[in-house]
């Protein structure tokens, strides 16, 4: 049985289409400008006719949700060097090094997933380590989009890594890294 700590195979998650073909560089730059264009925009919509008063009101109106999308998701671990050799090693992921891993008052790394980010931080972790959910759908989790379930069931197999099969039949993996968060891949 392969360890987790010592894989002998990866998997590259990564989008074959997206930036993730771009430097690390070039991909801080695309999200960025992307983060740029969905800034936080606060701003006067004009003059709204009050029907009720039959006046005309002047309204200032905050866009809070203007979908952006996820920046990333902060999973703690117990020992960064052991979470690395899962997320890089089984899964492919690349480490971000433009991202501030030495600015920050305990140990961690940014993770690209696509053009998104996992934060592992190596801090005390509040949660019970046992007598989680089997299957991660009915824990606290994150979702990865791949393209092939399959590609990462044989991967997590040759692995050793235990994982359960999403409940409603969909394409969908759930598995836990090596301090029990739950993640899940959907095949999109």
């Amino acid at each position: 049985m392969a360890s987790i700590f010592r894989p002998s195979i990866s998997l590259d998650l990564r989008p074959k289409v997206t930036c993730t073909n771009l430097s690390t560089k070039e991909r801080l730059e695309f999200h960025n400008k992307s983060l740029r264009k969905e800034k936080l925009n606060i701003r006067l919509r004009g003059v709204k006719a009050n029907q009720a008063q039959g006046t005309s009101v002047v309204t200032e109106e905050k866009e809070l949700n203007n979908k952006t999308g996820v920046h990333h998701v902060g999973l703690l671990c117990e020992n960064l060097e052991r979470s690395l050799e899962f997320y890089q090693k089984i899964l492919g992921l690349e480490i971000n090094e433009a991202r501030p891993h030495d600015k920050l008052p305990y140990r961690g790394a940014w993770l690209w997933v696509g053009s998104e980010m996992i934060h592992l931080m190596e801090l005390p972790n509040p949660d019970p380590l046992t007598g989680r959910p089997e299957h991660g759908g009915r824990d606290r989790h994150a979702c990865i989009a791949i393209r092939d379930v399959s590609v990462l069931k044989e991967t997590l197999d040759k692995a050793g890594i235990a994982y359960t099969m999403s409940k409603s039949g969909r394409p969908a993996i759930f598995t836990r890294d090596p301090d029990t968060n739950a993640l899940e891949f959907t095949q999109v």
